[in-house]
């Protein structure tokens, strides 16, 4: 008979379970890895507190709709807007999603263009700065998208007339390393379908 030792037991046993523990510092999420956009169809990303990365931004788009939120929309193609200087941008907090009080403001006066002109087609892009995974700041600027389209509906602005897209860290306004820089890249941008 073949005596265990329980110091074997022991080490055979932390083998088995130490893969399996994942690092609680970054949320985990699924993306497709092409480097064309992704549709939130092909994406699904874990429901993450913001507070719970201290990491932003992410490589690709992701459409807002999503999965098992019943038929898929089709994913707005970016090339069909343009921008408009009466609609400003946003920007968040680092690690955020939440709209600050001087940036609700700013959606009050957007809300009020977009009202004055209702058959204008809204995109709106969710972006964030370079720290961070790219799957997680791709999930961060769609919470900051949807942050922003959701202020927005609750300004009477029509939900149908507004598209989301998470571009995380890959289109940054400003390239410097530094806190200055970064806070110009975390930002909810608008654009109007030509």
């Amino acid at each position: 008979m073949i005596r265990r030792s329980p110091s074997l037991f022991v080490l055979l046993l932390a083998l088995i379970l130490i893969p399996g523990i994942g690092c609680a510092k970054r949320p985990v999420s699924t993306l497709a890895t092409s480097q064309g956009p992704v549709a939130a169809s092909q994406v699904h990303v874990g429901a993450a507190s913001p507070a719970t990365s201290p990491g932003e931004s992410h490589r690709g788009l992701m459409n807002a709709t999503p999965l098992g939120a019943g038929p898929v929309a089709s994913r707005p193609r970016p090339a069909e807007f343009r921008p408009e200087s009466s609609l400003k941008d946003i920007h968040f907090d680092f690690d955020r999603s939440a709209i600050r009080p001087l940036d609700a403001s700013v959606l009050v006066q957007n809300a009020n263009w977009m009202k004055a002109n209702p058959n204008d087609l809204i995109l709106i892009e969710g972006h964030a700065d370079e720290r961070g995974t790219n799957e997680y700041n791709l999930a961060l600027g769609d919470r900051r998208a949807r942050a922003t389209k959701n202020y927005l509906v609750a300004q009477g602005v029509r939900a149908s007339r507004v598209s989301i897209l998470s571009y995380g860290e890959e289109r940054p306004v400003c390239i410097e390393h530094n806190e200055g820089c970064w806070a110009q890249n975390r930002r909810g941008h608008f654009l109007v379908k030509q």
